[in-house]
């Protein structure tokens, strides 16, 4: 062997350990490797940073904006507000979950997938009282089974697509992964409904504990639309729908002035105002089922509606300006474009008007604004805001508006009017436009670590694949099965890729096995597609444990797991992969 290539198996053997190890971040690892590689001359000066260029680099961070501006207008509401019901069974709620989910990650990125529906399920194991666990690992599998569906589910396919163009040629288009792709994922899912759930361990059928934290809740006041959609509507024609999204209606106002008691039949008036408590999560939710309005929007819309709004819980000092003042008083809506939706006082409800009452110390407040806004009037006001304590709100007026420009940004790719890119770029701009992502939202959905790692990681591979490397593996591999059918070599290959992304990033994974693929299928003279194909569904196939895909990392807390438990439910679906996606690898992509 040479020195690069030497140089190279050591400095990608020092990769895949300080990966494996997880005590470095994993984009500093790989940015220090392409740094070391330059300097030892391994990679030529003007290929360093060549990967932050990267088509496939670019769609990623594309992609996650346009999830998050999907998810911003609600569209994805008109699926998931149909999956919740008390009444199911365990099996069919992870079979519902899971088909959405799979669904999901088809269209937008699997991450942001599992970020929404995560919620719904864990709002459903507590009113069903069982754990959580038993539900959101199938939950997390299904969303990384059905990114395998199409280019833009998963970073491996926009990977491998992009690569395939590199060396082929062309790349894969939109919908060329979803013949193998949907076999894999209606199977796999299949599994984790029926059979799957029930290998976890026992402890997750015991009924779950308390945690000791609880949500605040916030007396709020919401609007009555000026033309609401049926005259008649009562007080009690909203009863289910609280009850649905666990608020309790405790007042009307009308005209000002808090009724002193109202019954279920009493008619509810344009421009009346509903007085109800619950958390801000539940708030959010029942304005939209009831299709109410918040408090301040009638007076002040261009303030609040200037951008992507979110509502921040803070809580109030000793020392706050707004001590003993109200929010009126203060001028909080028209001085600094914000609205005080709620308050929540220590378990008990405010008797005035929310934007009236005198501000205590202890009190939470709920704010309403666009991020930068809000953000400014906690520090004017002097209040401190909760960690990890802020819902985005859902612009539901415009979701077929982000449908429609998603819809035409895909359709125009797929049709080759348009580079993907360039779509999803587009597709971005009416967004920002729309007031559907904001500006900083632009750059927060992005996830900044994976981009240094796939732009610090492809130049890596490519010095890789030009110095040897992956044909010194190939040949081992095709040494390994001398003799064999050309399927058993794609098996191995799938088995070696499948365990690499257990452990590893499987962007990273990717770039490594994609390379290695092509060679083998050079040597043994057969169909590259078959082999990158192969590449693609293994990469992605990380169930093993709960750093080889971001998804199990993030159920991993919320579902109460531990290392060992995912290899139960996920040795099982990683061979049931292999059985499924061999043979419609070979049907769809003959060799």
């Amino acid at each position: 062997m040479t020195f690069d290539q030497i140089a190279l198996f050591c400095l990608f053997g020092a990769v895949f350990a300080l990966l494996i190890w997880g005590r470095i971040r994993f984009d500093l690892v790989a940015f220090a490797a392409l740094v070391l590689a330059a300097l030892m001359g391994l990679i030529s000066t003007d290929q360093i940073f060549t990967g932050f260029g990267h088509p496939a680099v670019i769609i990623i961070a594309l992609v996650l904006i346009v999830s998050k501006g999907l998810m911003n207008s609600g569209a994805v509401e008109l699926i998931a507000s149909q999956l919740l019901s008390s009444g199911r069974s365990l099996s069919k709620h992870i079979g519902l979950m899971a088909a959405a989910g799979a669904g999901l990650s088809a269209i937008i990125n699997n991450v942001a997938a599992l970020a929404l529906l995560m919620p719904l399920d864990l709002e459903a194991a507590k009113k069903a009282g069982r754990s959580a666990g038993l539900s959101l690992m199938p939950l997390s599998f299904a969303t990384i089974l059905g990114g395998m569906i199409t280019l833009i589910g998963t970073p491996p396919n926009i990977v491998i697509a992009q690569y395939r163009a590199d060396a082929l040629g062309a790349p894969y288009g939109m919908f060329d992964f979803a013949p193998v792709g949907l076999i894999v994922a209606v199977c796999g899912i299949a599994f984790v409904t029926l059979i799957g759930w029930r290998l976890l361990p026992k402890h997750f059928q015991d009924a779950p504990e308390q945690d000791g934290f609880a949500e605040s809740l916030y007396t709020a006041e919401l609007k009555v639309r000026a033309t609401p959609d049926e005259a008649s509507l009562t007080v009690g024609d909203l009863y289910p729908v609280a009850d649905e999204k666990d608020i309790a209606i405790i007042g009307l106002i009308r005209n000002g002035r808090r009724l002193r008691g109202f019954a279920r039949r009493e008619p509810i008036k344009p421009d009346d105002y509903l007085v109800v408590e619950g958390d801000p999560k539940a708030i959010e939710s029942f304005m939209g089922a009831a299709k109410l309005d918040f408090a301040g929007s009638e007076t002040h819309k261009e303030g609040l509606r200037g951008g992507a709004l979110i509502l921040r819980e803070a809580i109030v000092p000793d020392s706050a300006r707004v001590t003993g003042q109200s929010a009126f008083n203060m001028r909080l809506l028209h001085g600094h474009g914000v609205t005080l939706l709620g308050i929540s006082r220590q378990g008990r409800r405010i008797q005035k008007r929310v934007r009236h009452e005198a501000i205590r110390p202890g009190d939470v407040l709920l704010l309403l604004g666009t991020e930068d806004r809000v953000e400014a009037a906690t520090t004017w006001l002097g209040v401190y805001p909760l960690e990890g304590r802020s819902t985005g709100l859902i612009q539901r007026n415009k979701a077929w508006l982000a449908i429609a420009g998603f819809a035409l940004a895909i359709a125009a790719a797929v049709a080759g009017l348009t580079y993907l890119p360039v779509a999803l770029a587009a597709c971005v701009v009416l967004y920002a436009g729309a007031g559907l992502v904001s500006g900083s939202e632009v750059y927060s959905a992005v996830e900044w670590k994976v981009i240094v790692l796939l732009g610090s990681l492809i130049p890596l591979g490519q010095a890789f694949e030009k110095a040897g490397n992956a044909q010194l593996i190939a040949d081992g591999i095709v040494s390994l099965t001398s003799g064999a059918p050309a399927w058993i070599t794609l098996t191995v290959l799938m088995v070696v890729t499948m365990t690499l992304s257990d452990f590893l990033n499987n962007v990273a994974t990717t770039l490594i096995a994609a390379p290695i693929s092509i060679q083998i299928a050079n040597t043994l003279g057969v169909n590259p597609d078959a082999f990158l194909m192969a590449v693609a569904v293994a990469a992605s196939c990380a169930f093993l444990t709960p750093i080889g895909h971001k998804n199990n990392t993030i159920i991993m807390g919320p579902g109460g797991y531990s290392f060992g438990d995912y290899w139960r439910l996920g040795l099982p679906l990683e061979i049931l992969v292999l059985l499924v996606s061999i043979p419609a690898i070979l049907l769809i992509w003959p060799l």
